[in-house]
Formats: C-alpha cells, sequence, structure tokens
C-alpha cells in the first residue's frame, strides 16, 4: 500500500508546476503517504563547515546513466484534466509539497537521474511557497517541520531567516532555528555540542534524521566516532532514503582515515546494496579504492570480490581497474595483480580497451617483481590508444624504470679506482698507511694541492666564499664563549 501511494506523489509534483502557473488538477490526487524517512543535506561534500546555497545534484555518467530507469524511477504522471483555480490550499500546503521534494530527491540517489530537473524546480517553487504562505499555516507542526527540512536539504537558507524573522507566535524551537541558521551560514563548528544534543532530543521526529546528519558534518573533524555515531543514528531513523546515503559515504570516508577497515567494508558492502545507481556512487567508489590499496594487508581478497558482486559485470571491471591502477602505482603487486586478473576476467575479449587496461596494469604490478622483463616487453606493446594520457605517461615511468633495471652494468664501472704513482704503478697499503719514504713525500705534496683547490672554488664561486667566511665567523663566536664559561 505504501509503494503505490508514494506513485501519486510525482504527479502531485507536476501538479506544483501547473498551481505555479495559475491552474491546478480538477480531481486532486489521493494524499501521500507520510514519508518516515529524511533527505540528507547536500550542501557540501566538505563534511565540517558546509556552503550555504541549493544543493546540486552531480551529473551522471556514462555508465550511471544507462542504468536510470529501473525499478526505483517513479511512474509518469497521467495526463488529467485541468481548470483555473486561485485557491491556495490543498495539495501546495508546505508538508505535502515536501513529501514530494523528498520522494524527487530519494529517487535520485534510487537510481532515477531524469528527477534532477525536477528537483531543483521543487526547491524553488517550495522556497516562493514558504514566503508567501500565511503564518497560521504554521499551527500545523508539519509544516513547522517541512520549513526545517527544506533549509537542510538544499533549499535558500535566507527563507529560514524570513520565517524565523515573522514568526511571533513562537511556531519555531528557537534553539533549533539558531544551530541551523550558524551551519547554514558555514559557523556550524561554533554549535557542535548543541547540534548533538539536538539530533537525540529529536531523534523519534521526523527531522531528527536531518539534524543527526548535520551534526555528523559539524563534528566529523574534532570526533570521528562521535560523527560515526550520529551518521549510525541518521541511516537508521531513514533508510532507503539520500540520508542514508549521505551517511553511509561520509562514514566510509572515515574508515579510511581512521584506518578502520572491517568497518569501512561493512559499510561500503551496505552502499553497494542499496545505492548502486546514485550519481554520488563515484564518490564511494574513490573511497572504497583507497580503503583498500592504504590498508592493503588488513583486506582479504575474498571481501573485495563477496562486496563487489553485487555490482553488473561493467561497474565491477571499472572498479577493479581503479583498483589495479592505484595498487600499482603504490606498489602493491598482490592487489594489482589480483584486481587486474578479475579485470581480465570481466573484460572477455582481451583486445577490447578493458582487455588492453588489464593487461597493462597487470604488467605495471610485475615491473618489481623477477618478471620486471617480460612485464616491460608487454607494457611496451600496448597500443597508445588504448591508454589515457596518464596511462601513458605512466607507461613511460615504468619504461624508464625497467631500462635502469635491466640495463647491462658498464665493465669500466666494475674495476677499482687506483692513485696513480709516477711508474704507472698502483700505491703500495705502506704508501696509503702514510708509511715509508713515499708516503712521508707524498702529505707535505697533498696539503698545498688542497689549499690550491680550496683557493680556486672560492675565488670561482662568491657565494661559497661568503659561506665559509660566515662560518668561520659563527664558529670563532662559539669559540669564544666556550673561551668564557671556562673561566
Amino acid at each position: 500500500m505504501k509503494r503505490r501511494q508514494h506513485r501519486h506523489l510525482l504527479p502531485l509534483a507536476f501538479s506544483l508546476a501547473l498551481t505555479a502557473t495559475g491552474v491546478v488538477r480538477a480531481e486532486d490526487a489521493a494524499p501521500p503517504a507520510a514519508h518516515a524517512e529524511a533527505p540528507a543535506a547536500e550542501h557540501a561534500e566538505t563534511p565540517a563547515e558546509p556552503s550555504a546555497g541549493h544543493a546540486e545534484t552531480p551529473a551522471p555518467t556514462e555508465a550511471q546513466a544507462s542504468s536510470a530507469g529501473h525499478g526505483d524511477a517513479a511512474a509518469p504522471a497521467e495526463a488529467l484534466p485541468i481548470v483555473p483555480t486561485t485557491d491556495d490550499s490543498g495539495d501546495t500546503v508546505p508538508y505535502k509539497m515536501l513529501r514530494s521534494l523528498q520522494f524527487v530527491q530519494d529517487s535520485v540517489v534510487l537510481g532515477d537521474h531524469s528527477a534532477s530537473e525536477m528537483q531543483r524546480f521543487m526547491l524553488g517553487t517550495i522556497d516562493k511557497r514558504l514566503r508567501a504562505v500565511d503564518p497560521t499555516v504554521f499551527d500545523d507542526d508539519r509544516n513547522v517541520d517541512a520549513a526545517l527540512i527544506y533549509a537542510m536539504s538544499g533549499g535558500n537558507p535566507q527563507t529560514l531567516e524570513y520565517l524565523v524573522a515573522r514568526d511571533v507566535n513562537g511556531y519555531f524551537d528557537n534553539r533549533v532555528t539558531d544551530i541551523l541558521r550558524k551551519y547554514l551560514s558555514g559557523k556550524g563548528l561554533l554549535v557542535g555540542k548543541t547540534l548533538v544534543d539536538m539530533a537525540q532530543e529529536y531523534k523519534d521526529k521526523k527531522i531528527g534524521p536531518y539534524l543527526a546528519l548535520v551534526g555528523g558534518n559539524v563534528t566529523i573533524a574534532k570526533s570521528p566516532e562521535e560523527a560515526l555515531k550520529l551518521y549510525d543514528l541518521a541511516r537508521l531513523n531513514a533508510p532507503g532514503t539520500i540520508i542514508e546515503e549521505a551517511a553511509l559515504r561520509r562514514s566510509v570516508a572515515i574508515c579510511v582515515d581512521k584506518g578502520m577497515v572491517d568497518q569501512g567494508l561493512q559499510y561500503s558492502q551496505r552502499y553497494v546494496r542499496r545505492f548502486l545507481h546514485s550519481p554520488y556512487a563515484s564518490q564511494f567508489a574513490d573511497l572504497f579504492v583507497k580503503l583498500l590499496v592504504d590498508h592493503d594487508h588488513d583486506v582479504k581478497p575474498d571481501d573485495v570480490i563477496g562486496i563487489l558482486s553485487f555490482m553488473d559485470d561493467a561497474r565491477q571491471r571499472e572498479i577493479y581497474l581503479r583498483i589495479a591502477r592505484a595498487a600499482a602505482i603504490a606498489g602493491k603487486g598482490e592487489l594489482a595483480r589480483m584486481a587486474a586478473g578479475h579485470a581480465q576476467a570481466l573484460s572477455g575479449d582481451n583486445n577490447n580497451a578493458f582487455g588492453a587496461l588489464a593487461d597493462f596494469y597487470g604488467g605495471m604490478a610485475a615491473i618489481p617483481t623477477d618478471k620486471i622483463d617480460t612485464a616491460a616487453r608487454d607494457i611496451s606493446t600496448i597500443a597508445d590508444k588504448a591508454l589515457s594520457p596518464r596511462d601513458q605517461i605512466l607507461r613511460a615511468a615504468a619504461q624508464s624504470v625497467a631500462e635502469q633495471v635491466l640495463r647491462q652494468p658498464d665493465a669500466a664501472s666494475l674495476t677499482q679506482g687506483s692513485a696513480n704513482t709516477p711508474d704507472g704503478q698502483e700505491a703500495s697499503s705502506e704508501q696509503a698507511a702514510g708509511g715509508g719514504s713515499a708516503g712521508e713525500g707524498a702529505v707535505p705534496d697533498a696539503a698545498p694541492a688542497a689549499e690550491s683547490q680550496s683557493a680556486d672554488l672560492q675565488n670561482a664561486d662568491p657565494a661559497f666564499s661568503s659561506f665559509v667566511t660566515s662560518s668561520r665567523s659563527q664558529l670563532d663566536e662559539i669559540d669564544g664563549l666556550l673561551n668564557k664559561e671556562s673561566n
């Protein structure tokens, strides 16, 4: 029943567009079910301090765009008769408009990237509605929550300022509005502790998941452990929503920074199972690869295979290639070879571009091994067009290293250096030690030669002469201080 009711939400969003132009449907849609979950405040990806302004949904990648329109997408609106109206009641009350925004935002992270434009439209429409609504509408607490959630969902922060300034009846909790205004203005660290307390106090309310996510964003810099708890609270109270997506992704980031491998893998598996088609999935992929490469000794290959098994073949291959490249650069040969092997298996024909990349990264991983000659030969045979400019530079560097390692040593470098004597003979051990008549004669001759060489260097380089003079002056001062202390 809940799914059927949700199918009415997107048509409701279109009805709001009609209302904005002076027309509405003659037949009202069924009241949508209450949205038990809340979307994430995507003001900025920097966890500590968000930037004010609207949230922007990143453009999907080509692979993500091809996956749009799966079962997570909303049903298209049906054509219904419309009649002019000037009535502001009905579906356009703030909390009903917010439900439509929530549904659109959740659809985006579940894979319906066509809803991104509707999200921007909804944010603008709700903004206008909140500024024009009769203040008595906030007698209904659902509309108060809607205004606060709108502000934390990428809405205009100035609209919250507008509403609070005109709140003569005390509809809004001043504690909540104060911390949100500071957070949205980039001063969240000033109210970090208060924000954490508010998140706990409102955890069972509709604004609770939002406050928990915002609290995690603020506390992540000073207390990552506390931020993890808040992100857990947010995602558990808002499953399947944009809030859970953001909380999981940022939890993985904390685990990467703190070396919490087991927890990071658990969060990663949840993310892959739930939000594989999110437009933010590329950010997660970067974090996941970094977790594996930075902590390769603590990660079992079966764990990686198990997590990536929830992806389709194309996405698995992409992630394995990322792992292979990053691991090869970091000198993690075992991990790089494992990832390259799986990428090759998923590429099918090795003659295609993906197979060539897998071969290249596998060869890169073999450069520091006893198979360096074969690896160098293999990577040199890969066509330039199969490699990106970055990978072409990487190959040139690998080839240079391989050439240095494989180059035959110069025969002259294997001989011992010898001191020339008048007879062309090597100096005897006694002469080297300063013994015998030859040694005695060598000492007086060496000193003038050294002094002459030093003088030539000083004359040739004024900077060197200045450095020597300054150093001698400092040594003289130190000697003077030591003499004073001894006296």
